[in-house]
């Protein structure tokens, strides 16, 4: 098998709070699914959950939804207790 390794961020992430509507929504539909940064629903983003969330009762309000800078319909969940972790919020110098 191979060996995990210690990698450090070197970018800012793009991250935003889970809110009650994101968590009724899974519950109704099974996913969070929000509408893509072009305005409309014609190309929905769907975000990423992992199993282990899922198992740890995810999603829930002080998650986090992340998303990469450089294509925002790849979006994922984060769950606090990793978000409290490992991030803080940037602040421009």
């Amino acid at each position: 098998m191979k060996e995990f390794k210690k990698f450090k961020r070197t970018e800012i992430a793009e991250m935003r709070e889970v809110i009650q509507s994101d968590i009724t929504e899974f519950h109704n539909v099974g996913a969070i699914i929000i509408p893509s940064d072009l305005g409309d629903w014609k190309h929905p983003i769907k975000v990423s959950i992992s199993d282990a969330d899922l198992l740890n009762n995810s999603p829930k309000i002080g998650d986090m939804i992340a998303r990469n800078p450089k294509n925002h319909f790849d979006q994922w969940l984060v769950a606090e207790e990793y978000f409290k972790d490992n991030f803080e919020q940037y602040k421009k110098k």
